[in-house]
């Protein structure tokens, strides 16, 4: 099974940095390449623009594909949309130049906006009712209306530093996007597909997590569950070779809660108080 991923680009790292978290490591590095094999030898990496990886799912040259949810709305292919991978969001806005007076997309009728993804702002306007000259450019869109090309433009936006520095301002939201799991429609179901979104799954799900260890006399141990935060009810086990009374507490809490639970945890009794990371998580 072969999954597609961005071969360069602000993704790239992020989406590799996945696949060895999920226990996928691409073996033989992934630079210059076209194919990778991982370790899993059922699962191999097609390395690809990001643009282009929803048309090589849809075509079947890989099973998955990694990429933005906006490249793939801009291919107009049927995938099916396996799991939100939490990286690379962004919006995708329709903005116009601060002077310029247009504060709606109606406004835009008649007038020309410049994009490089021509077929979601179509399906945008047709939704808003109307009809502007929608123009395709491959680069630095948002240069177009200091230019007099275009009345307004339509791009993707993180912070919106760029759009500020061109005296651009957000005129509408077109759409919200980040990385995505993808996968064609004939393989959705299939149990390896299924084993890949779980790795990936089970990496999301311990992000911010950590495993707390500790020691709990029998006595405080209702003491210690009332401050625990975790997910769910703590694991409690005997410690071996303890004849004390002492028993061993398991718990997975979120990293943000930790500073402040554990002198709580040793004041309620709890004592050599272990925290580590998570890899990963599978509820």
């Amino acid at each position: 099974m072969r999954i597609a991923v961005p071969n360069k680009g602000r993704l790239h790292d992020p989406a590799l940095s996945l696949l060895e978290r999920a226990g996928l490591h691409v073996q033989d590095g992934a630079d210059r390449k076209l194919y990778a094999d991982t370790v899993d030898p059922d699962v191999s990496v097609l390395f690809a623009r990001a643009a282009d990886i929803p048309e090589y799912v849809a075509d079947g040259a890989a099973a998955l594909g990694v990429t933005g949810l906006d490249q793939t709305r801009e291919s107009d292919v049927e995938l099916v949309d396996l799991l939100d991978l939490e990286f690379g969001e962004c919006r995708l806005v329709l903005a116009a130049p601060e002077e310029g007076g247009v504060t709606a997309p109606e406004e835009l009728s008649g007038g020309t906006v410049a994009t490089e993804f021509p077929r979601v702002t179509e399906r945008y306007f047709e939704e808003v009712g109307v009809a502007p000259d929608v123009i395709e450019v491959s680069g630095a869109t948002e240069l177009t209306p200091n230019v007099d090309i275009a009345d307004a433009i339509v791009d993707i936006t993180s912070t919106g530093t760029t759009l500020r520095m061109n005296r651009l301002e957000v005129v509408d939201e077109v759409l919200e996007s980040s990385v995505r799991l993808f996968a064609h429609p004939d393989v959705a179901d299939d149990p390896k597909v299924g084993q890949v979104r779980t790795a990936f799954r089970s990496v999301l799900d311990a992000e911010g997590k950590r495993y707390l260890m500790m020691n709990v006399p029998e006595e405080a141990l209702d003491d210690v569950r009332d401050v625990i935060p975790g997910m769910g009810g703590p694991t409690v086990m005997n410690v071996a070779g303890e004849d004390d009374g002492d028993l061993a507490v398991h718990v997975v809490v979120d990293e943000r809660e930790v500073f402040e639970v554990i002198p709580e945890l040793k004041a309620a009794g709890a004592s050599d108080v272990l925290v580590t990371e998570i890899e990963r998580l599978v509820e």
